[in-house]
């Protein structure tokens, strides 16, 4: 089975890398040093604070597989061109039956955090904006009922 690519914005490759370097460099000497500490405490079996930092860096070791495997199939999405929306696109929108404008950053999966206006190109409305021009009508399926917006404009970053 051939692996799905993962589509990153510049910033997002950019924060994954950063991220992965955190995480090999100052993460693993802390948790070493916080290992090292609770192995002092003695008898292993009930030692609350061992088998915490273990936990940690069971929870470290597999994000830093995870950010390794995602950067080994990222690509990075080129959005100068604004005609249509695609990953890295600025749109904005308005919803019709509320009259009001909205702004998000299309963005990959990884990337994808709606209390930063960035959604998902995988997300019901990211995938209806996908390769649409400014005006057109989008229609989105939402547990609320289907949400029509209109696209005003689209910009890159």
């Amino acid at each position: 089975m051939a692996e799905e690519e993962v589509i990153l914005t510049p910033e997002g490759l950019a924060q994954l890398e950063q991220e992965l370097e955190e995480l090999k460099t100052v993460k693993r000497k802390e948790l070493a040093e916080r290992l090292k500490t609770a192995i002092s405490y003695g008898d292993l079996k009930e030692n609350s604070e061992y088998h915490s930092a273990k936990d940690d860096q069971a929870f470290m070791e597999t994000r830093i597989i995870t950010i390794e495997r995602m950067l080994k199939k990222a690509r990075v999405s080129d959005n100068t061109d604004t005609s249509t929306v695609k990953v890295g696109s600025i749109v904005v929108l308005n919803d019709i039956e509320f009259s009001e404008k909205v702004e998000y950053r299309i963005v990959g999966p990884a990337e994808a955090d709606v209390a930063d206006n960035k959604i998902s190109y995988e997300s019901p409305l990211g995938v209806s904006l996908m390769g649409k021009s400014v005006g057109s009508i989008i229609s989105v399926d939402a547990p609320v009922g289907v949400i029509q917006y209109e696209l005003l404009e689209i910009r890159a970053k």
